[in-house]
C-alpha cells in the first residue's frame, strides 16, 4: 500500500544572486513497510527534503501526500497533530528532554496527547532497545548510542505511519552506528515500520531496501 507520495517538490531560498535551489522538482512514492535510504553529500538537499516531508518546512512548490491527503492543505493545528501522532522523527542530535529519564522521554508524545499509557508496550520497547537497566537514567547519564536508542523508542511508541531518520548515526562512533542501524532494520522487520533514513554514508545506505541518491536538490 502506498502511504507517501511526493509530487514535484521544490524549495528555493533567497532571490537574485542569493537564490539557492535546495530541492528541484522531486517526485517519488513510498510503500508501506519500505526501508529507504536517501544519500547525498553535505548541501545536497537531503535534510531539507526530510523536513519538508515531515511538515516542518513548507515547500516553495509541490505536494506531499500521506494516504492521499496533501499535508500542506491542512491547518497548522492539524498538521502538528499529524506529525505528533503519525510521523516519528529521529534527529542526529537526539533531541531528548534533559530533565526526563529514559521512560519519560519515550512516553513524551503519549503524554502530550493525553493518551492512556500502555505499560506493557513501554516495557517491550525498552527491552527491544536493550535499555532495561537504564530506564530511570537521564540523557546526560547515557552514551550517544543509548540516547539515540531512546529517540527511536520515542518514535516507535506512537505507532507512526512512518519514521524519518535524519543522519541518525552522524554523531556516533562506528560501533554505536552499527547498533543503531541494526535497530532500525529490526524495527522495519519486527514492527513492520516504514522508514526513510537520510545519510551521507554509502555503506550504511546499502543496508536499506532501496537507495535514492540526491545531489544539488535533484535525484540522480
Amino acid at each position: 500500500m502506498k502511504i507517501l507520495k511526493v509530487e514535484n517538490l521544490s524549495k528555493v531560498y533567497g532571490k537574485g544572486d542569493a537564490k539557492v535551489i535546495a530541492l528541484n522538482n522531486i517526485s517519488f512514492e513510498v510503500e508501506e513497510g519500505e526501508f529507504i535510504a536517501i544519500i547525498g553529500p553535505s548541501g545536497s538537499g537531503k535534510s531539507t527534503l526530510l523536513h519538508t516531508i515531515a511538515g516542518l518546512e513548507k515547500p516553495t512548490n509541490g505536494k506531499v501526500y500521506f494516504y492521499d491527503k496533501n499535508i500542506y492543505e491542512m491547518n497548522k493545528k492539524d498538521l502538528t497533530i499529524l506529525r505528533r501522532q503519525k510521523i516519528g522523527i529521529v534527529y542526529q542530535f537526539y533531541n531528548l528532554i534533559p530533565t526526563l529519564n529514559v521512560e519519560e522521554n519515550i512516553l513524551l508524545p503519549i503524554e502530550l496527547d493525553r493518551k492512556k499509557i500502555d505499560k506493557n508496550k513501554l516495557g517491550n520497547i525498552i527491552k527491544f532497545l536493550n535499555l532495561e537497566n537504564r530506564k530511570k537514567h537521564l540523557p546526560n547519564e547515557l552514551s550517544g548510542g543509548q540516547q539515540q536508542k531512546v529517540a527511536i523508542g520515542r518514535a516507535l511508541m506512537i505507532d507512526p505511519t512512518i519514521i524519518l531518520a535524519d543522519e541518525p548515526t552522524g554523531n556516533l562512533d562506528s560501533k554505536s552506528s552499527s547498533e543503531i542501524i541494526q535497530l532500525l532494520q529490526k524495527a522495519n522487520k519486527e514492527y513492520k515500520q516504514t522508514i526513510i533514513m537520510i545519510t551521507h554514508n554509502l555503506e550504511i545506505a546499502k543496508l536499506a531496501d532501496r537507495i535514492i541518491h540526491i545531489e544539488d536538490g535533484k535525484f540522480i
